[in-house]
């Protein structure tokens, strides 16, 4: 008997880099594209995600890099920034520069909130208050199911 498995379509993602760092962006592209959402939970997620590779897939860029930063503008919209390796004529492009903070979380998303509340006390005890926070979603649900850990990463532009 032939099994077939779920495909996996996130890398998987290595926590190390990530964890406690500060970095600096200098001219990192990405391009914007939105979601929207009820009261934080995201309903066309997937699907704006399709549409923004497509576009970044015709467009002859490159997005392996795997950075999809979140920014929850409201209860009803959160907008994407997916990190490529130059402009894209058909989607909204969006250049960070800057000095960064990030820290990694693992669980559930629905554990998003108390991360993003830990995450803003870390902020103000390294000085950082009033950054601009982040939040990158490393893996869908199914890839994090398949891989046993579902990272979370938040990121502030500190700087």
């Amino acid at each position: 008997m032939e099994t077939t498995e779920d495909p996996i379509c996130c890398p998987k993602f290595d926590p190390a880099p990530w964890d406690d760092k500060n970095f600096e962006w200098n001219d990192k592209i990405f391009v914007k594209g939105s979601v929207f959402t009820i009261f934080y939970m995201p309903l066309n997620f997937g699907g704006t995600m399709m549409k923004m590779d497509k576009k970044i897939r015709e467009a002859g860029a490159d997005w392996s890099e795997n950075i999809c930063l979140s920014d929850h503008t409201s209860s009803w919209n959160m907008d994407l920034f997916i990190s490529v390796d130059k402009r894209v004529s058909t989607l909204e492009n969006k250049i960070m520069t800057g000095k960064f903070y990030s820290k990694v979380y693992e669980g559930p998303f629905k554990d998003t909130g108390k991360w993003l509340k830990e995450f803003n006390q870390i902020l103000v005890a390294k000085g950082y208050k009033g950054a601009k926070v982040y939040a990158w979603y490393t893996t869908c649900p199914k890839c994090a199911k398949k891989y046993g850990k579902n990272y979370v990463v938040m990121i502030a532009k500190v700087g």
